[in-house]
């Protein structure tokens, strides 16, 4: 991982600098399990998971905010945050890069949740099934690791976490996976209301970054091509004008943005390619204290997108 040094180094420092203060916790109650989460997506669907379960206490890692940790390097907040957790679920699939022993260091009992465990086989994607372009984005092992922006993904992930957790606290096996059926199948349901790609919607798309290539699989469309290879890495004048002639001998309908970036690259973009630009929201941030329905609301509002801006093969 391209920051194990830098967070061994700043570990180091902050176990030295803060003494106590990282080994120290404030007063449990007794039985309580504390569990950290990485991201937004992570956190919304834990809390969904152990709702109505007395002495777990849900905590986030990262502000609502943040978005993707794609290169986030572990603070000393951080660290006194994992050190203080008994579980910490992660979205995992690399993209959560501080993870290994910066995490065990600071907490060598903590139990790491990886919610994208045993999902291999159905991560795969190709260009065909929509799951964007052949030069997008690579991860860990070339898997796209924001599974959490598709619902048919997120259903996957909401059974895992409550199947995991359930062996961590086997007295609360029962209410978790009650939780994670009920809150599964209302995703499930979710799924099956994607609008028709490809009957009545325009296909072809460009997106902000490859965080939406589930969700492309999903809606069957197919993204042609990412404005950010790399998530805040801008593209140059001439990566410009490729997105610009890519638009343009595919038919691309639109380009989409998403709410934790700015939209003055893609604006630009479309605006030369003379293709309406809009904006959908992966669910990767959100506001602090969300409620619990959060992610049915965001991707509802997705799919009126998609139909407003694709509808009728987009014309």
């Amino acid at each position: 991982m391209r920051y194990v040094i830098l967070v061994s180094l700043m570990l180091a420092a902050a176990l030295s600098l803060a003494g106590c203060s990282v080994k120290s916790a404030p007063p449990r109650e007794p039985g309580e399990l504390r569990i950290l989460t990485s991201t937004f997506p992570m956190n919304l669907f834990t809390r969904n998971v152990v709702a109505g379960r007395e002495g777990v206490v849900v905590s986030a890692m990262l502000a609502a905010g943040a978005g993707c940790p794609h290169d986030h390097v572990l603070t000393p907040s951080d660290m006194r945050k994992i050190a203080d957790a008994d579980v910490f679920v992660v979205n995992g699939l690399g993209l959560e890069e501080f993870l290994g022993s910066p995490v065990q260091r600071a907490n060598p009992k903590i139990k790491v949740l990886d919610s994208s465990a045993g999902l291999a086989e159905l991560m795969k994607l190709t260009p065909e099934e929509g799951g964007g372009s052949e030069e997008g984005h690579h991860h860990s092992g070339d898997i796209n690791p924001h599974l959490f922006a598709s619902p048919r993904m997120a259903a996957k992930i909401v059974r895992n976490i409550a199947a995991q957790l359930s062996e961590i606290d086997p007295a609360g096996a029962e209410l978790y996976r009650k939780n994670a059926e009920a809150y599964a199948a209302r995703i499930d349901a979710l799924a099956k209301e994607f609008p028709p790609a490809g009957k009545t919607l325009a296909r072809k798309i460009v997106t902000e970054h490859a965080v939406f290539d589930y969700f492309a699989r999903d809606a069957r469309l197919e993204i042609v091509a990412v404005v950010e290879e790399d998530p805040g890495q801008t593209p140059s004048g001439p990566e410009m004008m490729k997105i610009v002639d890519t638009i343009r001998a595919s038919a691309a309908a639109a380009v989409f943005t998403e709410p934790q970036y700015s939209p003055k690259i893609a604006d630009t973009i479309a605006a030369e390619a003379k293709v309406p630009v809009a904006q959908l929201d992966p669910v990767a941030s959100g506001p602090e204290d969300a409620p619990m329905d959060y992610y049915e609301t965001t991707m509802r509002r997705n799919f009126e997108t998609l139909i407003s801006v694709l509808g009728e093969k987009g014309k």
